[in-house]
């Protein structure tokens, strides 16, 4: 026991406490936001942008159409002779025919593409021409404007009716027949005041 104390006490002894406190002044770290630097210095050099500009086949097809109609109708609508005009509803179609194969052009625009391919539609206008034989004689040339596409459709078929009267007199029974030379003057009825439309009227409540 006294051998453990007194290994102890010297070991203690052989210790030495520093107590020298560092004098160095307290150096505090402090972060500065870094500056956008250049990487390169190489100055850029504008990029050379080409746009070209490759018309539609569409515009391409309309804009031969619009030749062809102007080579076929000189002078314009006015200055032909076979020339008849049809309305129906709102709209109104100035129909020219010309010797030919039997296109049909509306409003510089093939019938099939300016009608939607609508196969209704397609048959209002042949219909005067299937009648008398004519599907394959004659070019149809059309302006029409007013309307929807279907009134525009039997605008062109009694406008067609009319001009074929021009071709010869003896078309006048068989058009008749058919009911080709008649204006349907349908339209739709006018909206009535305190009604919702022509004729709808609004809920009745009793209570």
């Amino acid at each position: 026991m006294a051998l453990s104390v007194s290994s102890l006490t010297s070991s203690l002894s052989s210790l030495s406490f520093s107590s020298q406190i560092s004098q160095k002044p307290n150096t505090s770290l402090s972060f500065h936001p870094l500056k956008s630097a250049s990487i390169s210095t190489v100055p850029k050099t504008p990029k050379l942008v080409v746009s070209a500009t490759v018309a539609s086949p569409v515009d391409m097809e309309t804009t031969n159409l619009k030749k062809y109609v102007k080579s076929r109708l000189p002078g314009g609508f006015a200055a032909q002779t076979i020339i008849g005009t049809g309305r129906r509803k709102c709209a109104i179609a100035r129909v020219v025919l010309q010797e030919g194969t039997g296109k049909v052009i509306i409003n510089n625009r093939d019938a099939k593409e300016y009608l939607q391919g609508n196969p209704l539609w397609l048959q209002y206008v042949k219909v005067p021409l299937v009648t008398l034989g004519y599907e394959s004689s004659y070019d149809i040339f059309v302006k029409a404007h007013g309307g929807g596409l279907s009134g525009q459709a039997q605008a062109i078929s009694l406008g067609i009716a009319r001009a074929l009267l021009k071709v010869s007199e003896n078309h006048r029974v068989p058009l008749r027949k058919e009911g080709l030379l008649t204006r349907d003057s349908r339209v739709v009825e006018r909206k009535k005041v305190g009604l919702k439309k022509a004729r709808k009227a609004p809920q009745f409540s009793k209570r």
